[in-house]
């Protein structure tokens, strides 16, 4: 079998889809900062390297001694709403740091990039977002990520790697950084209750999303390496089904034993709704059966009551602190 490269496998996609990986009997190399993951997360059977995919020669030193044939690319900073506020930063890290990658991949011959992109791509486009749309991202985080879609689009054209592009949209479960203070709403809501804190909704909580569970998202993108027809494919990944934000803390607030009560903050500036087809995922790939809400937010409480809170820790270095929403001063 192969030997792989998941870069932010020590994370919360990562380290499931390096989970995969193995069960498919790929060898995986993980590389990670733990800026975001912890160790905890690195499957058994991984090697497991602490680095950064803006340090040079370490990338160029695991390219040379693994020989790598698949690169699984998940490293990133994914808060959307902060990445206004901390735009170097944010392209540095998504999009320097996957440059490095691609680089490397062309001198060593990559068989697949794999890269974790975002239905952040598309900003407030018409719904449902389809890859057939033209992007129009609206944060930093989004054109980042849409950045290194087009660094791999030439790439392919100039030097014939072969690539296929996941675009992810609000994935929850267990291993999610719920310490983040900034993304992630589900580990927000369950972290704010277990320290005994206000759960806080920004605006009215009418805002929608399609909440995926880890498991209809991990074997899909590990699958991946395997399926020639997918190279150089676009595809949108998660759940079909729309919830509102008031919805959403119902049911985590019924699995978590406490009261549905809410603080509501001013609105920030976000999209307010996000849904996107998944038809041209199911043309190229087998899907598993999507996993209902309501158990995998049962799934993901049961582990966030065992590993317990954690103090919500908020990003130091912001660039710019004009219009920052309340609560992340």
């Amino acid at each position: 079998m192969a030997t792989v490269l998941v870069t932010g496998g020590a994370g919360f996609i990562g380290s499931h889809v390096a989970d995969e990986l193995l069960k498919k009997g790929h060898g995986v190399v993980v590389l990670d900062d733990l800026s975001g993951g912890s160790v905890d997360n690195v499957p058994c059977g991984a090697t497991f390297v602490e680095g950064s995919i803006l340090d040079q020669p370490l990338l160029e030193q695991l390219f040379a001694e693994h020989r790598f044939e698949y690169v699984l690319h998940l490293a990133a900073y994914a808060a959307e709403g902060l990445s206004h506020h901390i735009k170097r930063f944010v392209h540095n890290t998504n999009l320097i740091g996957s440059v490095n990658l691609i680089n490397l991949s062309v001198m060593h011959g990559i068989k697949c990039f794999v890269f974790t992109s975002s239905i952040a791509v598309y900003g407030a486009a018409q719904l449902p977002m389809s890859e057939e749309m033209t992007p129009h991202p609206e944060d930093t985080y989004g054109i980042s990520k849409y950045a290194v879609e087009i660094e791999l689009e030439a790439s392919r054209r100039m030097f014939g790697l072969d690539y296929i592009v996941f675009r992810p949209h609000n994935v929850y479960g267990e291993r999610q950084n719920i310490g983040d203070a900034h993304r992630n709403v589900v580990g927000i809501f369950m972290n704010q209750i277990m320290l005994g804190r206000p759960v806080t909704i920004y605006g009215d909580g009418t805002q929608t999303r399609a909440f995926s569970h880890i498991s209809d998202v991990a074997p899909v993108m590990a699958a991946s390496v395997d399926n020639r027809e997918a190279y150089n494919q676009v595809f949108n990944i998660g759940a079909d089904r729309p919830f509102t934000i008031l919805e959403l803390w119902q049911v985590i607030a019924r699995e978590m034993g406490v009261e549905p009560e809410a603080t509501f903050l001013a609105k920030r500036d976000e999209v307010q709704h996000a849904v996107s087809s998944h038809e041209k995922l199911r043309r190229f790939f087998e899907l598993p059966e999507p996993l209902p809400l309501e158990e995998g937010i049962r799934r993901m409480a049961r582990w966030a009551r065992r590993v317990g809170p954690r103090e919500a820790r908020r990003f130091e270095g912001l660039e710019i602190t004009r219009n920052l929403p309340p609560g992340w001063t």
